[in-house]
């Protein structure tokens, strides 16, 4: 199992320059993984909010070998040719690095879709997730892309040049334990990471219903585990978990962070 750090980009950490700075010693201190949360703004006491994909910019060139990515994005918040453009320019950034993780979101934590416009039904923001992984997916294979569909439309588009992940950057599914859904839509991609995990047991559960899921001659597979500071990542490792990342309140300090950061990853073959 490997180990990611996963920064809410919000307040001390809403600096790019300090969380590139932090993900480099990370990278020195032997973690895997650096990985950041994707909001638009986030409910009090929260007042700085950085943008995702500049701060993992300033995070690929700070770095050499570490994982890097949003985890996780909402699409339906973002236009897919967009993403399109953004993930490749990051990957060559990063010389391959770049894990896209992605997800319905949330209006819950601090109204990012309902103050901003944004479609606040979540049904149609999974018919809208689905669409644009389809238009990412094609966008990546070089050709050109044609898609009319309910929600978006790309006429005829060539997104070049092309990510250095082949055939596509690892695509992440987020989705809530329970519903079955967002685990047929992950096991379509490259990992699944689920949210509010209660117990090893459940994550056991997950990680076999993925594999039933999934072809039998089907490429690795990640299935990663957020969880508390001081929680036990082993269960987990055992169920199946091929990273851990220690999660941060969204009001973390930067002393806090550091110190996670220099106890160092998990040691687990």
């Amino acid at each position: 199992m490997r180990s990611a750090l996963w920064f809410p980009i919000f307040d001390d950490l809403a600096d790019p320059v300090v969380v590139a700075r932090l993900a480099a010693e990370a990278e020195e201190t032997g973690w895997q993984g650096v990985f950041v949360w994707d909001h638009v703004r986030w409910r009090s006491p929260i007042r700085h909010v950085a943008d995702p994909w500049i701060t993992l910019a300033a995070i690929a060139t700070a770095t050499d070998q570490v994982r890097l990515g949003p985890m996780v994005t909402p699409l339906a918040r973002r236009r897919p040719t967009k993403i399109a453009r953004e993930t490749a320019t990051l990957d060559r950034l990063s010389r391959g690095r770049l894990t896209l993780g992605v997800g319905l979101g949330s209006d819950r934590f601090g109204g990012e879709f309902s103050k901003t416009g944004e479609q606040p039904d979540a049904r149609l923001r999974g018919q809208m997730l689905d669409e644009s992984l389809d238009i990412l997916t094609a966008a990546w294979s070089g050709e050109p892309v044609n898609h009319s569909g309910g929600h978006y439309t790309v006429d005829g588009i060539r997104f070049l040049p092309r990510q250095l992940q082949r055939p596509r950057v690892p695509v992440w599914v987020a989705g809530v334990p329970g519903n079955v859904k967002p685990l047929r839509r992950a096991a379509r991609y490259d990992g699944f990471f689920p949210i509010n995990v209660e117990h090893p047991d459940q994550f056991g559960e997950i990680v076999a219903t993925i594999k039933d899921l999934r072809p039998c001659d089907a490429a690795p597979y990640d299935v990663a585990i957020g969880l508390p500071h001081g929680t036990d990542p082993m269960p987990y490792a055992k169920a199946g978990a091929t990273w851990w990342m220690p999660e941060f309140p969204p009001d973390v300090s930067l002393d806090v962070v550091r110190g996670v950061l220099r106890d160092g990853p998990l040691c687990i073959d």
